[in-house]
């Protein structure tokens, strides 16, 4: 099968064009044919750092998470899934697991879903982790129908998709961009836009909640921006972080009496750990889906399976919005 290979890591490290063995499923796996898969930020990381992130294959490496496709032979103990079924995921790409640059993947049948019906195979592909990633993170925190939501960075992978989430919970939200692009698309998603280059967290929790402080607030940016998220959250409030790679001082946190859930939504594959949790997860978000409630934003831009270089290039510039996708 053809696959986009990287013989070395690095910023100016180049995918070739490679014929590779197709691959078997396992008694608990499912071969599918891909149709498209989605670039995600730890996409980039790995491509970029290689070996100085503990979660990067060997090379040559096959790197790619997110994906759709048609399943076309099944393990010998698989009765969930059957050929010919329409399934989306996300199932390899790191550590010892085999990517989605190619034209197909085995992937383990906990990891994976039935394909939400109203979506085209390009729209499916872009929804894997960042929507595993956005419902988990609500889930942790416990939102509930009637609380005051605020997401960091509504207009990108991860915030669009809990911004939708969290409406579908009942919450009155609220989001964060920085440009009339991301504000707009924040508002068509049925929050409440706040421009952070214009308006001081002071301010617009002032102005949303009174003073008190959101009841949960996702942080999809973190970094230095987590210490907004302290600011901004109601006293025992929760703080949803995706993006937590550094030292922080949490006198802040603590005298706020804050829960802080780190979401790493990469677990499962690295650790074969509690992999069930994704295919229900997927289920759950393609019901929502199906039922008219949440749309992925798709990056204007298309790319084939030889460009994926180029995908890489157009999220890293930051110029795009919504998600890359690369159809193959």
């Amino acid at each position: 099968m053809k696959a986009m290979i990287l013989n070395n890591y690095g910023s100016e490290s180049e995918f070739e064009l490679t014929d590779i063995a197709k691959p078997q499923p396992g008694e608990k796996e499912v071969l599918i044919k891909i149709e498209a898969t989605s670039v995600n930020t730890v996409d980039t990381m790995i491509r970029n750092m290689g070996t100085d992130l503990p979660l990067s294959p060997e090379l040559p490496a096959l790197i790619g998470m997110d994906f759709a496709g048609t399943v076309v032979s099944i393990g010998s103990n698989v009765i969930e899934f059957k050929v010919g079924d329409e399934v989306y995921g996300c199932a390899g790409g790191l550590a010892t697991l085999p990517g989605t640059l190619a034209e197909y993947i085995s992937a383990d049948v906990n990891l994976i879903a039935h394909k939400p019906k109203k979506l085209s195979m390009r729209e499916a592909a872009a929804l894997p982790l960042v929507a595993i990633t956005a419902l988990e993170g609500l889930e942790r925190a416990s939102i509930s129908s009637g609380q005051k939501v605020l997401v960091h960075g509504g207009s990108g992978g991860v915030g669009h998709v809990a911004i939708q989430l969290a409406k579908v919970m009942g919450a009155d939200v609220y989001s964060t961009g920085g440009g009339q692009k991301q504000i707009d698309l924040i508002k068509s998603l049925g929050a409440t836009p706040i421009n952070y280059k214009t308006e001081k967290v002071e301010d617009y929790v002032q102005k949303y909640t009174d003073g008190n402080g959101f009841d949960i607030v996702y942080d999809s940016v973190g970094g230095a921006n987590m210490i907004n998220s302290f600011n901004a959250t109601k006293l025992n409030g929760d703080v949803v972080t995706t993006v937590s790679l550094l030292e922080l001082d949490l006198t802040l946190a603590h005298f706020k009496g804050l829960s802080i859930h780190v979401v790493f939504m990469l677990i499962p594959m690295l650790h074969n750990y509690n992999k069930a949790e994704h295919n229900r997860i997927l289920t759950e978000i393609a019901k929502i889906v199906d039922a008219g409630n949440l749309i992925p934003v798709l990056d204007e831009n298309r790319y084939s399976l030889e460009e994926c270089g180029d995908a890489h290039a157009r999220l890293s510039s930051g110029e795009g919005m919504g998600k890359v996708v690369v159809e193959i």
